[in-house]
């Protein structure tokens, strides 16, 4: 009974896999790309779709300018955040320019806590991503990005149950909108153990996300968040399926710091092929510092490059 909601969940988000095995339909070896980055599969062409966080548009008065301005870059949507923008205004900007809303980011996560101890902080957090689920839903996009809480407010286990509970009351608004809430694994300190080294495994959030036993919460995986303490291509064939986006950014281990997209030591081959399996279709945000066009064509072709596109 499991498989038919999530099925309609992926057909609504967009990102419904061709059933079947992977294996057999795409080589994860034989399409590669152009001489110097042959190890990088090309098979998520056509099936991966780039996108950027609104902050990132440093250029353009408003949502109209900013939205043609990621349309040049080679951008295929835009993330805003939720809620606090003018609802028509992005409407316009979908219209005018042909991008659409994809998802959003749910505003004040990290300082509105669904695992905050104090229940009146709780019940913020939730009538905001109430509020953004809704804003979004209104602007066409089909997920809310959320950070569901940080270790400093109690146990792992405390965290897990307040925020849970919490987020669980928003889960039959997203299935009425048709919109996920999609959980960033982020430094909060939650479902990882921040010095616990970089040879961790997803586990804990797959768990978590099963906890909430709907398909309308999964993940937005960010690719360079946790290199620094698993191997990400294994991270994402354990969470599979629980993946309904992702964000990327690069991460150096050796220097101990986030880098641009296609910098740092990423194994974005892995990567790519971890994607592969398990049949990814749908969005990539990129999160990194922002600029003007010239500068976010420079993104757009980095995620081109690291992941088999160009």
């Amino acid at each position: 009974m499991k498989n038919i909601p999530r099925r309609r969940f992926l057909a609504a988000t967009g990102v419904l896999p061709a059933l079947g095995a992977v294996t057999g339909a795409i080589s994860l070896t034989g399409k590669t790309m152009a001489e110097g980055n042959s190890a990088i599969p090309t098979g998520l062409r056509g099936r991966f779709y780039k996108t950027l966080k609104i902050g990132m548009i440093r250029d353009g008065g408003n949502l109209v300018e900013k939205f043609a301005i990621a349309k040049e870059a080679g951008f295929d949507g835009v993330e805003l955040n939720a809620p606090g923008y003018d609802i028509e205004e992005a409407r316009k900007a979908v219209a005018e320019t042909g991008l659409p809303v994809d998802g959003t980011v749910c505003a004040d996560h990290w300082g509105v806590r669904h695992s905050d101890p104090d229940p009146k902080v709780r019940q913020r957090a939730l009538e905001t991503l109430l509020r953004a689920l809704e804003s979004t839903h209104a602007a066409g996009g089909n997920t809310v990005l959320l950070v569901v809480g940080h270790g400093k407010d109690g146990t792992e286990k405390e965290v897990w149950d307040r925020s849970v509970e919490s987020i669980s009351q928003a889960v039959p608004l997203a299935a009425k909108l048709g919109v996920a809430i999609a959980v960033e694994n982020v430094w909060n300190e939650f479902c990882y153990e921040h010095k616990g080294g970089d040879t961790q495994s997803a586990e804990k959030f797959a768990s978590y996300i099963d906890a909430f036993a709907s398909p309308w919460v999964g993940m937005q995986f960010d690719i360079g968040n946790h290199w620094k303490y698993g191997k990400t291509g294994d991270w994402i064939r354990t969470l599979g399926k629980r993946i309904v986006k992702l964000d990327v950014k690069g991460f150096s281990r050796a220097e101990g710091k986030f880098t641009p997209i296609d910098e740092g030591d990423i194994d974005y081959a892995d990567v790519t092929r971890a994607l592969l399996e398990i049949n990814f279709h749908g969005w990539c945000a990129a999160e990194v510092g922002g600029g003007d066009l010239a500068y976010l064509k420079t993104v757009a072709a980095a995620m081109d490059k690291s992941f088999g596109l160009a």
